[in-house]
């Protein structure tokens, strides 16, 4: 990493030891100086995209643009980012930031909103966030924090406007008007059967490059379970192993440690049929393009029924899995795959995994690079596949789709699986999940803040509706 970090400064001819001196102060910038030696192939996405942002970093550059870098980073490393966007620009550094994070676009001085090619809003954050009707009509949204407010502003009309962030939501809100609130029982968690598990896996290890001078130890003694119909979360941190769990599971890695057993497969068994285990069990990757065998939309998403042989038409299965990502079949079968946008892309990765009508559905970080209106069109999509039996395993640095997709959530730290269990009861340990670079959404981190000022709201709340009833419900009765 540290000679990919130093080529910028190479090429601009500076003297070695300067060139030293910023390939260390960038890597510790991004926080991957004691990886510094690790190959690039072998980090994750958003190890990868720190590693990008370091090489840029190390040039000193006036103007930097940053196109989507926080895509695939977790939550702490969204935070290291927006900072370090935030003193480049008190250094005087002009700094360009496209992304779909709405939340992310606070930070800005200045906010510019584009449809079809032109700019269609133009202003501070606080101008643009001022108009949500038309930001709805563009298919984007309001930041997390702004549609928490929005949900209880019904029972708090003089709330003030222009709260973007959860600490200002927070500070914003009274003091529950009664003193010494009881506190209601907590929300349930899911409430699903203890299903036969479709997914076992226990003591799972694995390393890269094992016996190598270069070895690095990817998972450590991990364990999983997912029941039949279950939707299950990961989370964790870049280069947790959440990656790496999921090729366990589709057979593209065999185990080296442990034992893995999907349906009625035993993944350790070196001759199990691998297009058996892929027609049951299908992977959409971090990176579409990883997937991707033709030149045309529609070619690629038929590869895999041709491959196996299917004996429905290909073209009506080919519009079928279309239809169910969101994509027209006339508009699109005929794109060259190059001509596509990352969110189409990823669409495309989806369509050709769903065209095998797999049994179980590893997705691997499926909503990033998507714009809010195609993300929350997804996990619709997903929550109705989800809810017609369908089993699935999907990792997210995205919080809330976690909250609202996953039954169970396994937290990742380091290669361990730390933390297992239904997905409110993980959300509710806020300190905890900091001691692992995550962050409950942002409903979980309101909800908080408001008992922290007495208010009497159960455990478990997760979204903006969720948290707009349960204030509803501890205004009951009360004189305000």
């Amino acid at each position: 990493m540290e000679e990919d970090a130093a080529f910028g400064p190479e090429s601009l001819a500076l003297p070695p030891e300067q060139i030293q001196r910023r390939v260390e102060e960038s890597l510790r910038q991004v926080g991957l100086w004691e990886m510094r030696q690790r190959s690039p192939h072998l980090l994750s996405a958003g190890q990868t995209q720190r590693l990008a942002l370091a090489g840029v970093l190390a040039m000193h550059p006036l103007c930097i643009v940053f196109d989507e870098a926080s895509t695939m980073l977790d939550p702490s490393g969204r935070s290291m980012l927006l900072e370090t966007m935030q003193r480049l620009n008190r250094e005087a550094v002009t700094v360009i930031f496209i992304t779909h994070f709405m939340e992310e676009a606070v930070v800005a001085k200045r906010m510019v909103v584009f449809s079809h090619g032109q700019v269609a809003m133009d202003g501070t954050p606080d101008e643009v966030y001022a108009k949500p009707e038309r930001l709805a009509a563009l298919r984007l949204d309001l930041p997390p924090a702004a549609r928490a407010a929005a949900a209880v502003r019904a029972s708090f009309p003089d709330l003030p406007e222009g709260l973007l962030t959860p600490v200002q939501v927070i500070a914003a809100l009274p003091e529950y008007p009664r003193p010494a609130a009881t506190f209601p029982d907590e929300i349930p968690a899911a409430n699903k059967e203890d299903l036969p598990p479709l997914i076992e896996v226990n003591g799972l290890g694995f390393t890269y490059m094992l016996g190598t001078p270069l070895a690095h130890r990817a998972l450590v003694n991990v364990d999983l379970r997912v029941g039949v119909g279950e939707a299950h979360g990961l989370a964790g941190m870049t280069g947790s192993g959440k990656s790496t769990l999921m090729q366990h599971l589709n057979a593209l890695i065999y185990p080296q440690e442990g034992q893995v057993r999907v349906a009625e497969f035993n993944l350790n068994d070196p001759n199990v049929e691998r297009r058996q285990v892929v027609r049951k069990v299908g992977l959409v990757f971090q990176n579409p393009e990883m997937q991707f065998f033709e030149h045309f939309t529609g070619d690629e998403i038929a590869y895999g029924p041709r491959q196996l042989k299917v004996e429905e038409p290909l073209a009506e299965r080919v519009r079928w899995a279309m239809e169910q990502v969101g994509l027209d079949f006339d508009t699109y079968k005929d794109r060259p795959l190059f001509s596509l946008s990352g969110g189409e892309r990823r669409k495309v990765a989806l369509a050709s995994t769903l065209a095998l009508k797999p049994e179980i559905l590893l997705l691997d970080e499926p909503t990033a690079g998507l714009d809010p209106a195609s993300r929350r069109d997804l996990l619709d999509k997903l929550l109705a596949m989800r809810d017609s039996g369908l089993t699935l395993v999907l990792s997210s640095h995205q919080m809330g789709d976690l909250a609202r997709l996953a039954h169970d959530l396994t937290v990742f730290y380091q290669g361990r699986s730390v933390l297992t269990g239904p997905t409110v009861r993980i959300f509710e340990q806020r300190e905890t999940l900091r001691g692992y670079g995550l962050e409950p959404p942002v409903a979980a981190q309101v909800a908080a803040g408001l008992r922290a000022k007495g208010w009497p709201l159960p455990q478990g709340i997760m979204t903006a509706e969720a948290l707009q009833a349960a204030v509803a419900q501890a205004l009951q009765g009360v004189d305000r």
